[in-house]
């Protein structure tokens, strides 16, 4: 049984991703933070799928409930280890940076790039002595080109990806791959308060995206078939931005 732990796994993006691993007969650990009802959903629909998961709550920004959650995890299953991590958990705090509140920095950063960390961190070891792993990150355009509204989003996302290209040479040799994909805009609660129709017209595939294209792509960069890609950076953007 291959293990794949996807974090922010309750919704959209996420969602979308435990789904397509589990048609590739992954285990799902699926972790949310707070919205138990979603995340029973997105387990119902992996058991429905033919595979089989289980909930992993924790708040990715806390070391100590990372660090807990996984240990424990570990303890109860000796001799399995959590194969794939995609690095999804995100959160925005839009606002411009002269009235920017310094929770609102904080709290993207501490999610969204310290998330990163806290969780990567707990489970490369077992992939390095089992030689062999795949993280994903879900980043954004946002950390690519940066958005106005977006200082604190564009600098977490920024940040996950340097952290990438490091972290994918400091583990290469033992057969653990370390990539990011960067969406545009895609079609979830996340972007759901945002102007679809104003913003599409700057698409040249004139759509936003589905969470579902984004997941074929994770898929992917999980499989053995992108055993030569590492430190790679991919934007799924309809074209608004390479």
């Amino acid at each position: 049984m291959k293990y794949a732990l996807v974090t922010g796994g309750s919704r959209g993006i996420g969602r979308a991703v435990c789904l397509k691993l589990a048609e590739k007969d992954f285990f799902i650990l699926i972790n949310y933070r707070s919205n138990l009802a979603e995340a029973e959903t997105t387990l119902k629909l992996v058991r429905e799928s033919g595979s089989d998961g289980e909930l992993l709550p924790f708040d990715v920004a806390s070391q100590e409930e990372v660090d807990t959650a996984l240990n424990v995890w570990s303890c109860k299953n000796e001799g399995k280890y959590i194969s794939v991590l995609v690095n999804n958990a995100g959160i925005r705090r839009d606002a411009l940076v002269m009235w920017m509140k310094n929770e609102e920095w904080f709290d993207v950063i501490n999610t969204n790039l310290n998330g990163f960390f806290f969780t990567s961190r707990a489970l490369i070891k077992d992939m390095l002595i089992n030689k062999s792993g795949r993280i994903i990150n879900v980043v954004s355009l946002s950390g690519i080109k940066g958005l106005p509204g977006q200082a604190n989003y564009s600098a977490a996302k920024a940040g996950v990806i340097g952290a990438t290209k490091a972290l994918a040479q400091e583990v290469a040799k033992k057969n653990v791959t370390v990539n990011a994909v960067a969406p545009g805009y895609i079609r979830t609660d996340m972007t759901k308060d945002l102007d679809e129709k104003t913003l599409k017209a700057m698409i040249p595939m004139n759509r936003f995206g589905e969470a579902e294209e984004v997941a074929d792509l994770v898929a992917f960069l999980a499989s053995e078939k992108s055993s030569y890609i590492t430190g790679e950076v991919i934007s799924i953007n309809g074209g608004l931005y390479t």
